[in-house]
């Protein structure tokens, strides 16, 4: 039998796309991996590891060069159309969120070291263990949504990322109370306070991935839009 030319290619495309996407769930692993390292560096005064962040992220960014490289090929190559552009598209945006991410778990290591031979108020690491742990669970819920494509769950890791905004919020005002009542605790207060920003800002970047599977799935571009207008424009209750 003579094999159907336009139905190999097409084989061969989708077997390319979903490589993508492994790939780039490989990634999302990875940078996963380094938040939660980078918050066992803080809290423990972890050196060793704190450096291993750091360096895992040179590992980041060339997975991000690949596959995006990658993507560069197939648009040129294959002129994908339709959904397949969408997806190929989508995981353009997801490299650039999960780079940042990386990149935000190195910041976090860096404070790490910083913070290693320093006294610490043990109740501001208690909550900054808390908006960890918050946000490492709320990353791994966006690259779950991601590979399953679940629109019902991208939507919960926005409303997430809500709570995020608030537990930031208190942590701030509680390191700026500390500054206030002593003046010596400035220097490693204001780690502390990167470092909780830093997790803020994952929060905002696993929020985008979650952004981008509805886009994939529904076609609907909700970036910017609050969870409620979100889910008026999903249509969901």
């Amino acid at each position: 039998m003579v094999r159907n030319d336009s139905q190999h290619i097409s084989q061969q495309f989708e077997a390319e796309l979903q490589d993508i996407r492994s790939r780039v769930l490989a990634m999302g692993g990875l940078v996963e991996q380094q938040v939660g390292s980078a918050l066992k560096a803080l809290k423990k005064a972890d050196l060793e590891l704190a450096h291993q962040v750091i360096a895992d992220d040179n590992e980041v960014n060339n997975l991000e060069m690949s596959i995006d490289e990658e993507c560069i090929q197939i648009i040129a190559l294959r002129q994908p159309t339709a959904s397949d552009l969408r997806l190929v598209s989508v995981i353009l945006k997801t490299l650039t969120d999960l780079e940042r991410i990386g990149d935000e778990a190195t910041s976090i290591a860096r404070k790490a070291l910083n913070l290693a031979d320093k006294e610490h108020p043990k109740k501001s690491y208690r909550e900054l263990s808390s908006i960890g742990n918050h946000v490492r669970g709320m990353l791994r819920d966006a690259l779950d949504a991601f590979a399953r494509l679940d629109v019902d769950a991208a939507i919960e890791v926005a409303r997430q990322d809500l709570e995020i905004d608030e537990e930031y919020e208190s942590f701030t005002r509680t390191m700026i109370t500390y500054m206030m009542e002593d003046p010596r605790t400035i220097s490693r207060v204001l780690d502390l306070m990167w470092s909780a920003r830093a997790l803020e800002r994952i929060g905002d970047h696993a929020r985008n991935l979650c952004e981008y599977v509805i886009y994939l799935v529904e076609g609907k571009d909700v970036r910017h839009l609050s969870v409620e207008h979100m889910e008026r424009v999903l249509q969901r209750d």
